[in-house]
C-alpha cells in the first residue's frame, strides 16, 4: 500500500488523534470532574483522614461515591460534565498534536514513515519520543487545560457562568500570563507521564505481537503481527495506569496552581490563595507539611479509574480511526 505524502501523513495523525482525545474525553468526563474536586480541596477527601488527623470539622467529598451523590444531587447529570467543552478544546487540539509529533518523531528515527516499522524501535526512543510529543502538545493547548480545572472545579453557585466570562475574568485580573498558570508543573508531569504512556504502550503491544507469534507458530497461522481491538485495549489500559500512579502527585500541584485565587463557596472548605505557592519544590513542600503524603494523593482512585480506559478509548480510536483515515488518504 502506498505510504500517503508528508502533508496528508501529518493531517491523518492530527485528526485520527483529535477524534481519538475527544471520543475518550467525553466518555471519562464524570470521573475527571470528581477527581479534579478532590485535587483542589484542601481538606483531607477521607473520612479515616479526618479521624487520624484529630479534626473536628468535615470535608465536603470524603470518598468516590459520597462524591459521586453530591455532585449528583447538587448539580444534577450536567455537573460531572461541568467543564467539557473547554476540556474538548484542550483535549482534542492535545491529541491531535500529540499523535501528529510523534509520528514525525518516529519517523525521524526509524528512518521510515510506515507504522509497522515503528514498533521495533528502542523502548527509550519511545519514550523520548512520548515526553517531546507530550510537551510540544502541552504547550500548544495549555490555557484550555487550565479553563477546564477552573469550571470543573468552581461548583455552586457558579463563580463564572461559560467560558468566555472565566477566560475575560483570567486576562483581566491575572494577564495574558494567567492563562498559563502552573505550566512549569505541568511541563515536569507531562515529560514522565507522556513518555511512559507512550512507551509503556508500545512496549505492551511488542509482548502481545511475542504472544500471538508463539502462538501463532504453534498453531501453524500467519496472524501473529496483527492485534486484536482487545489486546490493543488491554495495552492502552496498562500504560495509561503505569504513567498515572507514577505522576499523580504532579498532577495535584498543577490543579493547585491552576486554582489559586478562585473565590468558591465556603461549603467547599478552605481555598487556595493567589500565590499560595512560590514554584513546584514549595508547592510540594507545604502540601506535604500541611497535609501529608495523602495530599499528594488526593483524587488518585477516579484519577486511576479514569485514566486506565482514558488511555485505552485514545489508543484504540486512534488506531482504527488512523488506519481508516489511511485506507481513504490511499485510495485516492
Amino acid at each position: 500500500m502506498e505510504e500517503p505524502g508528508q502533508l496528508k501523513r501529518a493531517l491523518l495523525d492530527a485528526t485520527a488523534g483529535a477524534i481519538a482525545g475527544g471520543i475518550s474525553r467525553t466518555v471519562t468526563s464524570p470521573l475527571d470532574v470528581i477527581k479534579i474536586r478532590f485535587q483542589v480541596q484542601l481538606e483531607p477527601t477521607a473520612s479515616w483522614a479526618l479521624i487520624r488527623r484529630g479534626l473536628s470539622g468535615s470535608s465536603k467529598y470524603t470518598g468516590m461515591f459520597q462524591a459521586t451523590k453530591e455532585i449528583f444531587r447538587e448539580e444534577g447529570l450536567p455537573g460531572f460534565w461541568r467543564g467539557n467543552v473547554p476540556a474538548l478544546l484542550m483535549v482534542m487540539p492535545y491529541t491531535a498534536i500529540q499523535f501528529a509529533v510523534l509520528h514525525k518523531l518516529k519517523t525521524f528515527v526509524s528512518g521510515s514513515s510506515k507504522t509497522a516499522d515503528h514498533i521495533n524501535l528502542s523502548p527509550y526512543l519511545s519514550y523520548i519520543s512520548g515526553a517531546l510529543a507530550g510537551c510540544a502538545a502541552t504547550v500548544g493547548s495549555y490555557p484550555f487545560d487550565l479553563l477546564r480545572t477552573i469550571l470543573a472545579s468552581q461548583g455552586e453557585p457558579k463563580i463564572y457562568p461559560n467560558l468566555r466570562s472565566a477566560t475575560f475574568d483570567i486576562l483581566r485580573t491575572r494577564g495574558f500570563r494567567g492563562l498559563y498558570a502552573g505550566l512549569s508543573p505541568t511541563l515536569v508531569e507531562i515529560i514522565p507521564y507522556a513518555g511512559l504512556q507512550f512507551g509503556t504502550y508500545d512496549t505492551f503491544k511488542r509482548w502481545c505481537m511475542a504472544w500471538n507469534n508463539l502462538r501463532s507458530s504453534s498453531i501453524s497461522s500467519t496472524t501473529g503481527d496483527s492485534l486484536s481491538s482487545f489486546q490493543l485495549f488491554i495495552c492502552g489500559l496498562a500504560a495509561g495506569t503505569c504513567a498515572k500512579l507514577v505522576c499523580h502527585p504532579l498532577d495535584v500541584v498543577k490543579k493547585r496552581f491552576q486554582i489559586e485565587g478562585l473565590q468558591r463557596h465556603p461549603k467547599y472548605g478552605a481555598r487556595v490563595e493567589q500565590r499560595a505557592y512560590r514554584n513546584l519544590f514549595d508547592a510540594l513542600h507545604r502540601i506535604l507539611k500541611s497535609e501529608g503524603w495523602h495530599g499528594l494523593y488526593k483524587g488518585i482512585v477516579p484519577s486511576t479509574i479514569k485514566a486506565a480506559p482514558a488511555g485505552a478509548v485514545t489508543f484504540v480510536a486512534y488506531e482504527f480511526t488512523s488506519d481508516w483515515l489511511e485506507s481513504i488518504f490511499t485510495s485516492t
